[in-house]
């Protein structure tokens, strides 16, 4: 008799902690804990009892007990991705839960435009909040170290491009993939080239490519115009191009080009120099390392802006003044 009322009794509190366990289920399952949107962050590092505890703090009651047993049951606690969370309004602890689980962490952007310098990109990373900053007073030279160049400049060697991120990313792990990416368009059209440029290496075809940007927006353009400074590569002409000329002024520049300038012997200044740039002088985009790497046949050697975004091309220097006159004087 004393045996079957200890089973009994076993039975029904089994039976009652069934109860209230199922109970608490359907509430960790459905009962709405955040009460408007909230932007979470789990630091990196944190444990499983702090991420809990700031919860709590934040004025989202979950239950302590079932959210720690359910976070260890889909192993969140090894698991547990630093970032920011936006927990919907309405969001129960299962959804919480999954939101860890799958470590879909908030998403910050930024944006790298075609034909931005390095100085441009280094000053939107700075001026970026949500990126955590190391770089202020890193040289040039040990950043493309970081970044895994064997180049010094780091000038052209990062990819244009809208980029994903999340907080507290670093600015070199973001310039990294701006970077690699960069590496792998270039290899990628090099490996597909016209095998008729006089171009020697994937560094000398990103160098033509950002002189190609900077010349022109005007994407049906961009053939031409390499092809343009791809024969005059060829015959050994200068390719004298304003936008290599400005580069080479840095801060002198202030809207536009005096003849002095021209005869500035600077690095970069294509009137004065034989051949190509030592380095890039923009970030050319995909469009501009293709037309770098396949240029458009045909006998122009020069070419002037119509003032409208677009360019008058002509094969003589005598077809070229006409087109100075028309449209520039």
């Amino acid at each position: 008799m004393i045996r079957s009322i200890i089973a009994f009794t076993l039975l029904m509190v089994i039976a009652l902690l069934s109860i209230w366990g199922g109970m608490n289920y359907q509430l960790l399952v459905k009962k709405p804990v955040v009460h408007e949107e909230t932007v979470f962050e789990v630091k990196k590092g944190q444990g499983l009892d702090s991420v809990i505890a700031n919860l709590q703090a934040q004025q989202i009651p979950i239950n302590r007990f079932w959210f720690k047993l359910f976070a260890y049951k889909r192993k969140i606690d090894r698991h547990l991705k630093a970032g920011e969370y936006v927990f919907a309004k309405g969001a129960s602890s299962t959804d919480i839960l999954n939101l860890f689980a799958k470590g879909k962490t908030r998403q910050y952007s930024i944006t790298f435009p075609e034909g931005w310098s390095f100085k441009q990109i280094f000053n939107a990373i700075k001026d970026n909040p949500n990126l955590q900053h190391t770089l202020t007073d890193v040289e040039l030279k040990d950043v493309m170290a970081h970044v895994g160049s064997d180049k010094t400049h780091p000038e052209g060697l990062f990819f244009p491009d809208t980029y994903f991120f999340e907080k507290n990313t670093t600015d070199l792990e973001l310039l990294k993939i701006a970077h690699d990416k960069m590496q792998r368009v270039l290899a990628e059209e090099w490996q597909n080239r016209d095998q008729q440029i006089p171009l020697q290496s994937p560094y000398q075809a990103l160098i033509l490519a950002s002189i190609v940007e900077k010349e022109t927006a005007a994407v049906e353009e961009r053939k031409q115009i390499a092809g343009v400074f791809t024969r005059r590569l060829i015959k050994g002409m200068l390719l004298q191009t304003d936008p290599t000329v400005i580069y080479g002024m840095g801060d002198d520049y202030h809207g536009d080009i005096k003849h002095k300038d021209l005869r500035e012997p600077t690095p970069y200044n294509t009137y004065v120099i034989e051949g190509l740039p030592p380095t890039p002088i923009a970030m050319p985009g995909k469009e501009a390392i293709n037309a770098a790497l396949h240029p458009e046949d045909g006998e122009a050697l020069f070419f002037v802006s119509r003032g409208n975004g677009h360019h008058a091309f002509s094969a003589t220097l005598a077809e070229h003044e006409k087109y100075v006159d028309k449209y520039q004087k």
